[in-house]
């Protein structure tokens, strides 16, 4: 696949990249993309919920009443479950969500997901960015030039591109990345990948393996 490369003021420049065809032109694998994605949002979860269960509660040690002779239901604790103030039944508890998907599908659901947003036009190749100091209105010019203001973009960026990541990630709906640590879930949930020229290398290296 060849895509042309643009110019910061919008204009389409001479050059063009050739994208790999086994990364962004398979068939995409709708599955794996889908287990990747819940393993990243399973995996972004804390799993510190914590509820008291009956044994955990403070007070209740004396029996609330006698245990017959009243003409009502007997009681050992007011703490019981099925009264105010009492232990939580089946409550959650501290535990793991970890989703562990092994490297070889975890690669093709990255390419599946590179290969989708190429499909439906997705993609959108810029020259290098170089701001000597951290600008968001410059940046925020930029798009406005490339005709994507207001669009939800994920921006790839190579290493050593800190004043970039800087001047981008105060915008709204933009979201800033090294193109090596990019998930299949920041791939897909977006409008537009706007890759920087320098920043296809790190992208697709580690899926060319």
């Amino acid at each position: 696949m060849e895509l042309n490369v643009y110019k910061i003021d919008g204009s389409v420049s001479d050059e063009k990249v050739e994208l790999p065809a086994s990364i962004f032109e398979i068939e995409p694998n709708q599955h794996l993309i889908y287990q990747a994605v819940t393993a990243y949002q399973s995996n972004q979860r804390q799993g510190t919920s914590k509820a008291k269960e009956r044994s955990e509660v403070r007070g209740g040690g004396k029996k609330p009443w006698r245990q017959k002779g009243r003409g009502t239901a007997r009681a050992g604790t007011s703490r019981s479950p099925i009264w105010v103030g009492g232990g939580t039944i089946h409550g959650p508890r501290p535990r793991l969500y970890k989703i562990q998907l092994n490297a070889k599908s975890a690669k093709l659901a990255r390419k599946s997901a590179l290969s989708l947003k190429a499909k439906d036009g997705g993609i959108m190749i810029v020259e290098d960015l170089n701001f000597e100091q951290p600008k968001t209105k410059d940046f925020a010019s930029i798009l406005k030039s490339l005709n994507i203001e207001g669009k939800k973009i994920l921006m790839l960026i190579p290493d050593g591109s800190e004043n970039v990541y800087k001047s981008g990630r105060n915008i709204n709906k933009v979201s800033l990345m090294n193109a090596k640590n990019a998930a299949t879930y920041d791939l897909v949930n977006n409008q537009l990948i706007l890759i920087q020229k320098s920043a296809l290398e790190p992208l697709c290296k580690p899926l060319l393996n």
